[in-house]
């Protein structure tokens, strides 16, 4: 089911993404911060839900947040001459990084304990046999 929709939001996006205006040069840079800390905050909400701790309060706030704080900061930058916003990419992209890594580590695991899993249940089967074998 999940898949499902997945393959739906891929193809709503696909043919939204065709029909969208194209976004101004000077735009562009607003955008891409904000798609970044936007990011940020999907992949740390990920992250806390694997952890457990996830609370929608902070997710919408950091969502939010983060983005207009990003784009204010790419404001003040172009007025000042400076490329201050590359300083949020670096800490917005090192915190996705990081959270990525978290989300990698728990599927991981996950994969590993399930065939572990299949490992020993095939191995008591084969010993109940032995078993089974030598009381014959």
């Amino acid at each position: 089911m999940i898949y499902i929709a997945i393959l739906i939001g891929c193809i709503v996006g696909a043919i939204l993404g065709s029909l969208a205006p194209v976004i101004p040069y000077t735009y562009s840079s607003y955008l891409s911060i904000a798609i970044i800390a936007a990011l940020d905050s999907v992949f740390g909400g990920i992250a806390s839900v694997i952890k457990g701790n996830f609370d929608l309060k902070i997710f919408l706030s950091g969502f939010f947040g983060n983005s207009i704080l990003s784009i204010a900061l790419t404001f003040l930058g172009e007025k000042l001459n400076v490329d201050i916003y590359l300083a949020a990419i670096v800490v917005f992209v090192g915190r996705m990084f990081t959270n990525l890594a978290i989300i990698r580590r728990h599927y991981i695991d996950k994969w590993v304990n399930i065939i572990e899993s299949k490992k020993s249940k095939k191995n008591d089967f084969d010993n109940e046999e032995m078993k089974e074998k030598q009381k014959a």
